[in-house]
């Protein structure tokens, strides 16, 4: 059923980007491989590309710099891979607007299930024309989510978030008051229990933050409880 998935996987270590391959293909997917950010933005112009598989060290435009690039117009999931393992390498990457961070060296069926995740949440995220729709939204007092369009409008404008960022920013909404821990949101929003202590969740609350408050620095949609985790009030 994956045979029409395409997924871009772009590095410049050639021994990595044909691992990567040999894995997605016996998943009956198809990949495209680019050693270099900018064969990598030429095929995204050009092949309905579902998933991006990102090296985050390449020599010109580094996978940082490709993550921004595509992110002034898609919410395509982007998984980076990295030698880096550090809480800040991961926050960069993240920050800079990737759904997932996994580090070198990494098992390649561990990839190949972040995939699966990925995608099945993206598809969730792009429903097909041929599903029948419904409204169903969230009204509160500066923000309506619609959560068959995946639409939110934030203070009266429309802002674009990725599968991720709505499925976090949906859960908060859809139990008004109720406070997530950060490891409840982990659990809840990538269907993976939490084994060691990340920033994963904080990175995707600042980034949602930035596209839906007016002051993201005195936010008034998402509210921190100090010590607890985060909510959203009426």
């Amino acid at each position: 059923m994956n045979d029409q998935v395409n997924i871009l996987v772009v590095d410049d270590d050639k021994e990595i980007a044909d691992l990567v391959e040999i894995h997605l293909v016996s998943e009956g997917y198809k990949v495209w491989k680019s050693h270099n950010a900018l064969e990598g933005l030429k095929i995204l112009d050009t092949v309905d590309i579902k998933l991006i598989i990102l090296d985050i060290m390449m020599p010109g435009m580094d996978g940082l710099s490709m993550c921004k690039k595509i992110r002034e117009s898609s919410t395509i999931p982007i998984i980076m891979l990295s030698a880096k393992s550090t809480d800040l390498d991961k926050i960069i990457g993240l920050g800079a607007g990737a759904d997932d961070y996994v580090i070198k060296p990494f098992n390649p069926l561990e990839l190949t299930a972040r995939v699966k995740s990925q995608l099945r949440r993206y598809t969730k995220f792009n429903p097909g024309a041929h599903e029948e729709k419904q409204d169903k939204e969230i009204i509160l007092s500066h923000l309506i989510i619609n959560k068959d369009t995946h639409k939110v409008i934030a203070y009266g404008r429309e802002v674009k978030l990725t599968p991720i960022e709505f499925d976090i920013l949906y859960l908060l909404a859809s139990n008004i008051g109720r406070v997530f821990s950060t490891d409840e949101i982990f659990e809840r929003v990538w269907n993976e229990k939490v084994y060691e202590a990340n920033n994963t969740v904080m990175v995707h609350i600042r980034r949602i933050r930035e596209k839906i408050e007016m002051d993201p620095c005195n936010a008034q949609i998402i509210k921190t409880v100090w010590g607890v985790g985060y909510k959203i009030e009426e």
